[in-house]
């Protein structure tokens, strides 16, 4: 069940990955993409626990989130119940990241947005832009743009929903949202798709 996982990271990841399966106990899932999240990890009524991870991810981002995960099985086992992206999830994420940051594994242009990243991670890394960009390659889905690619007053559509791209914000996007005449602050690092009538 745990070994399909290697198709998805960067090869030179998988001894390290391996070994923190082997220590932990719990069943590694690889699931279809859901949109709220990357990967979640869960007890399980029977007593097992259980990581999920997207497949749709690109194996930067699955490594980085596989890890993510383990991180929260591994703070669980330590300290119980505590915050979920607390002090101790943090410390805990750190520590088991440091031998995945190398240019072996991660490309040498990825390493510097990492390295800020892990000095304070959050929940999410897309809420770090610049990272979430570079994890992508800087390059939007097929068929998909990032927001920032839509020029100021063009029409983009998000989730069925045609916009009105406007002024940036400090780090965000004001859209307008053609169905209700609302405004919609947007990440930057959002995949959009051009909207051409």
């Amino acid at each position: 069940m745990n070994s399909d996982y290697q198709n998805f990271i960067p090869p030179k990841a998988i001894p390290f990955v391996q070994f923190l399966i082997d220590k932990h106990s719990f069943d590694l899932k690889i699931v279809n993409q859901r949109q709220t999240k990357h990967g979640d990890f869960r007890s399980l009524p029977n007593g097992r626990y259980q990581i999920t991870v997207n497949n749709n991810l690109n194996q930067y981002q699955f490594l980085l989130t596989l890890v993510h995960e383990i991180a929260h099985y591994v703070t669980h086992q330590k300290f119980g119940r505590v915050q979920p992206h607390g002090k101790e999830w943090k410390t805990v994420f750190q520590h088991l990241m440091l031998p995945f940051l190398s240019p072996e594994i991660y490309p040498m242009e990825m390493l510097p947005h990492l390295a800020n990243y892990f000095k304070n991670p959050k929940a999410s890394t897309d809420t770090d832009v610049k990272l979430s960009l570079a994890l992508r390659g800087n390059t939007a889905e097929k068929g998909m743009n990032f927001i920032f690619d839509i020029p100021l007053g063009g029409f983009f559509e998000f989730k069925s929903i045609i916009y009105k791209r406007g002024n940036k914000r400090r780090t965000r996007f004001e859209c307008l949202n053609m169905n209700n005449n609302r405004v919609y602050l947007f990440n930057q690092n959002v995949e959009i798709k051009e909207y051409k009538s």
